[in-house]
């Protein structure tokens, strides 16, 4: 059996005043290109889920985080690597998010998830926060 290698994420469901959440879309080159996905990176080494959504977020986006409830813990296996996703209700504190390392952002609303095509992973994602009534934020 192959030892895949495993990658532990921070991931941001960032939700504005509307109730729609920021999704963004993947640069057209990489593993991945051009699929939507909830913003968020890799964890590094010593670093809580929550100090990398807010680095993570700061980088992609340019703006400032709350990190709010826990929303799902996922993990699934890819044919090149296993991945695994702890997911986080975020609000905007400051700032207008801009897509510095994205190719574009949107707010939709959760019905609207369906459709765009994201990673396979994060279909799990989408289905916690359709089941979700966890839109009371701070």
């Amino acid at each position: 059996m192959i030892n895949l290698p495993h990658k532990k994420i921070g991931v941001a469901v960032i939700i504005n005043q509307k109730k729609e959440v920021l999704i963004d879309k993947r640069l057209p080159t990489g593993l991945m290109a051009n699929l939507w996905e909830f913003p968020g990176g890799k964890i590094e080494v010593g670093e809580t889920t929550q100090d990398c959504i807010k680095r993570e977020i700061k980088e992609e986006l340019g703006v400032i985080i709350e990190v709010d409830n826990h929303l799902i813990d996922i993990t699934h296996s890819y044919s090149e690597f296993i991945v695994t996703l702890s997911v986080y209700f975020c609000h905007i504190i400051t700032g207008k998010p801009q897509p510095l390392e994205c190719a574009e952002i949107l707010w939709v609303s959760i019905s609207q998830l369906h459709q765009f095509e994201f990673p396979s992973a994060n279909q799990a994602i989408i289905s916690a926060l359709e089941n979700s009534n966890n839109f009371a934020l701070n």
